[in-house]
């Protein structure tokens, strides 16, 4: 589903040690007022230039006249990457006057390829451009032409579906020194485009045409200055042709046909006819690897590369001394003392090659590889990270982060392979990528530590190596794409709670914050993953206020308000849901409520068509309505009509959008005025719909709902009319969650404590005249149920044993066994606490003992709510009651002991009056 220079800092309780050398140096520094920088020797300020990126660089040197002179030193613009910058026309020419000496260029995208010609570099010698579909014949035709020096062009690996061999016929009339072409995806590469290259450029020794449709074998079979070919990817291959030409290429030392269909005749035959041929790469050729059994033992001096070969020991046997172990190979070869130029072009090629073959593979999620992955995948890809081209690293670190991922929507990953990474220390080499200052290699290499992140044991291995850190002061970047990839890294990390503080203290939530206001107005990617993350992180009551205090809840709500991106919009309302949760501990719930536009726009969310985004927006006014003003004012935003419109809509919805559709319009419910409201708009049925739903979570919040409605008798009456006691009994008798029978059992409570006979005697609902409903039926339907809810925690011989005797331990022992753990979270007004004091004079024994078996539950000792519903209750004259209840001959014995238990417990709150 995403990635900077810090200075040492004494932390609280722990001593640094003592430097005096240093200490000197520094008191020295702080009694000289004026440290003239630009006394500095041009080579050190060049050398320290050279260690920034263009951005920094650009802006250290715009700080004095001498360093901007030096800063336009040309040493420093021998290479420009461009990859994460928009770069036009306009931007190109502000760079000319630098790039006179510009030898290397990297670029991504058309509207780059374009701008490409105004930077003036004419003794360019290298470009390299990725996302290369739309640019066309024309445009390369130009850069070409303007470039007469290039020895290399790569376009790729993406396609380059709008050029054809035209441009390739241009290539080769315009760069007569070119040395190594390489081009992704063309459809046709004919001969005569091949064969131009042949004839005018004599020092072409490395092609790819890779991924092409078509490409004519016979012709490359002219180009005989070529040393290393790939046709890797490339389809309708004559085999047969190829076999009876290339061998004849007197200089082929490499031949890359990875991907292809290539059987063992030709590969065989290729390998014993040329002379020169030394690699032979084959990696994921299906008809070849069905021949388990093919052997290139016979070819002594080559090399095979392929799924079914050991390719450490392959390449291994290029070197000289192969005492050491085969993994090693690539390193043996970077230390080597004495170098042999033709032994590093091979091994360069053999890199590159590998790291293109290896990313193409993790990309396609090609099935049976699990045992080539975690066998030699893993190890080639770390390997190849240590490369000295920085393509290599950037495609090796890319893989790793690809080849892990088994379900790229649902951020499922595969865990033997990110062990495999693990294990071979691939967590280490990853942050010290991601350390460099080269932001291409940043970018990938946070990619994949957040990737390999999903993995627990992994994301605990990347905190105790210091990731947390790296990614917070990647995050903190000013290129956007090594942003994104770092707030991806922190989304990954901050799953897991032991987390949390740790990005907090490395300062990742008020990077996270400040990425949104620099990437407002354009990075849907970086948006995401930053607002994600901020969700995990305002989970925990700590870190969500943080998050308050640095600007979250206006960032927060500027996304939601503004961005049209679904991913965006889910995680915002996500993030400004989780803020709100914490509405006992801090002033983020209110905060939040307040901030100008927010109810308004999650209020708009719950009408977007992306389900995710709905149900993060309902469940954050869900949250919010535990707030009073802020209860009132969504329904003023249009809260009621937008949620009983969600809850009508979402019969067939995910789990998670009906409960919290069913949970906001409880949460709303708990006024009365908003009660009626959802009755008068329609909610009554949805919401019975919703009470039948298979997920117990929805049970609970659907219950919660109709136990706030059926307070308003006329929405009692609805209730009944739409058939809701059915719903509601079966829920009562039914629900696996405990929660969810009792308020289905208080809702028929209020339905036939006598209030709503008295409204049906004045006349029934408009929407209702044509219904004929049995009243009667239905009651001895609901108190049929709520005695026996009310019966399944009753224990006959612990409520004798209390009957009995007046000892407190006995009805200790009834309130363990009657008691509902997550009932104690429920907060009652006045008027319901009143309602159920009420109910304990009702005529019904069976709805007298439902009243004090409800009071018990609001009033046991250690309920979030305990002390306030034992105040109500005083209100109430609720001890007078409970005592006649306790006392009466008449009452049923669970009535008896539960008005004693709920005595007992305002005792203990301290809120019975003296009488």
């Amino acid at each position: 589903m995403s990635r900077r220079v810090r200075r040492k800092v004494a932390r609280k309780g722990k001593v640094l040690p003592s430097y005096p050398e240093v200490e000197d140096e520094v008191l020295v520094l702080e009694r000289k007022e004026n440290v003239d920088w630009t006394n500095l020797p041009d080579d050190t300020v060049i050398q320290l230039f050279s260690c920034l990126n263009y951005r920094d660089r650009a802006s250290l040197s715009s700080t004095c006249r001498t360093w901007r002179v030096l800063g336009m030193s040309s040493c420093l613009w021998n290479s420009l990457d461009l990859r994460a910058h928009k770069c036009d026309v306009s931007m190109a020419a502000s760079l000319a006057s630098r790039c006179g000496n510009l030898q290397k260029l990297r670029f991504r995208g058309a509207e780059s390829a374009d701008a490409v010609i105004h930077l003036q570099a004419r003794n360019l010698c290298e470009i390299s451009g990725d996302y290369c579909r739309k640019i066309t014949d024309a445009t390369l035709s130009v850069i070409v032409a303007r470039h007469e020096a290039l020895e290399s062009l790569q376009l790729g690996p993406d396609f380059c579906e709008r050029i054809s061999s035209d441009a390739i016929k241009a290539i080769a009339f315009c760069c007569s020194k070119l040395k190594r072409l390489r081009l992704s995806g063309i459809r046709d590469v004919h001969g005569d485009a091949i064969n131009a290259l042949a004839k005018h450029c004599p020092n072409l020794t490395d092609i790819g045409f890779i991924d092409c449709l078509n490409v004519d074998e016979m012709a490359l079979g002219n180009v005989v200055s070529v040393r290393f070919l790939s046709v890797s990817g490339t389809s309708n291959m004559k085999w047969g042709v190829v076999s009876d030409f290339w061998h004849k290429l007197p200089k082929l030392t490499g031949l890359d046909v990875s991907r292809t269909d290539i059987g063992p005749a030709a590969v065989s035959r290729l390998l014993s006819s040329s002379d020169s041929l030394k690699v032979f790469c084959a990696l994921n050729c299906p008809v070849l690897e069905k021949y388990t059994s093919f052997h290139v033992n016979k070819n002594k001096g080559k090399l095979l590369l392929a799924l079914f070969t050991d390719i450490f020991k392959e390449i291994a046997s290029l070197l000289v001394d192969t005492t050491n172990k085969a993994k090693n190979v690539f390193l043996d070869w970077r230390n080597v003392k004495n170098k042999d130029k033709n032994l590093d072009e091979i091994m360069n090629w053999v890199e590159w090659i590998l790291s293109h073959t290896l990313l193409r593979i993790a990309e396609s999620t090609q099935q049976g590889l699990d045992d080539f992955w975690l066998k030699q995948g893993a190890a080639l890809l770390l390997s190849l990270m240590e490369s000295s081209q920085e393509e290599v690293q950037e495609r090796a670190a890319t893989g790793l982060a690809t080849f892990v991922v088994v379900d790229d929507e649902h951020a499922n990953i595969d865990w033997g392979r990110a062990d495999a990474v693990m294990r071979d220390g691939g967590i280490r080499l990853l942050l010290d990528l991601a350390k460099s200052w080269r932001e291409g290699l940043q970018a990938e290499a946070a990619k994949a530590i957040a990737n390999l992140s999903v993995n627990n044991n992994v994301a605990k291995a990347v905190a105790e190596e210091g990731g947390i850190n790296i990614l917070a002061g990647l995050a903190r970047s000013m290129n956007r794409l090594v942003a994104e990839e770092a707030a991806g890294g922190l989304w990954n990390l901050s799953v897991g709670e032991e987390h949390k503080g740790a990005i907090a203290k490395a300062g990742g939530v008020k990077a996270l914050v400040d990425l949104i206001f620099k990437w407002a107005n354009g990075g849907d990617g970086v948006l995401e993953r930053a607002a994600g993350a901020l969700a995990n992180l305002a989970a925990d009551d700590k870190c969500s206020t943080e998050v308050a205090v640095a600007g979250g809840v206006h960032a927060l709500v500027m996304l939601a308000r503004n961005c049209k991106f679904e991913g965006v919009q889910e995680q915002a309302a996500r993030a400004l849901a989780n803020l709100a949760a914490h509405g006992d501990s801090n002033s983020n719930n209110a905060a939040v409520g307040q901030e100008a536009g927010a109810l308004e726009a999650l209020v708009q969310l719950t009408r977007s068509p992306h389900e995710g985004v709905r149900q993060e927006a309902a469940g954050a006014l869900w949250n919010l309505s535990f707030d009073d003003r802020n209860r009132e004012a969504i329904a003023a935003a249009g809260g009621v009509e937008a949620l009983v419109a969600l809850a009508q809509s979402c019969s067939n919805a995910s789990p998670g959008l009906q409960e919290r559709a069913a949970g906001a319009l409880w949460g709303l419910s708990v006024s009365e005025a908003n009660s009626v409201a959802i009755g008068r708009e329609g909610g009554v049925a949805p919401l019975i719909a919703l009470a039948r739903s298979e997920a117990e979570d929805v049970h609970e919040t659907a219950a919660g709902a109709l136990w706030n409605l059926a307070f308003n008798p006329g929405n009692a009456l609805h209730i009944v009319e739409e058939g809701g006691v059915p719903a509601l009994v079966d829920l009562c008798k039914t629900s696996v969650s405990k929660m969810a029978r009792f308020m289905a059992a208080l809702a028929l409570a209020y339905m036939f404590d006598g209030r709503m006979d008295e409204f049906a005697l004045i006349g029934t609902s408009s929407e209702s005249v044509s219904k004929s409903v049995s009243l009667d039926g239905a009651r001895r339907m609901a108190l049929k149920h709520i005695e026996a809810f009310v019966l399944t925690f009753s224990d006959p011989q612990a409520f004798a044993a209390a009957a009995a005797s007046s000892a407190p331990a006995s009805l200790s022992h009834v309130t363990e066994g009657a008691r509902i753990q997550e009932a104690g979270h429920l907060r009652c007004s006045g008027a319901e606490i009143g309602r159920f004091v009420a109910m304990l004079r009702n005529p019904s024994s069976i709805l007298k003992a439902c009243a004090a078996f409800a009071l018990l539950q609001f009033t046991i000792p250690g309920g979030r709510h305990a002390v306030h519903h034992a105040s109500l209750m005083q209100n109430a004259g609720a001890a007078r009651v409970l005592r006649a209840a306790a006392a009466a001959a008449t009452a049923p014995l669970e009535a008896k002991i539960f008005a004693r238990i709920v005595l007992r417990n305002l005792e203990r709150h301290h809120m019975e009056p003296s009488l």
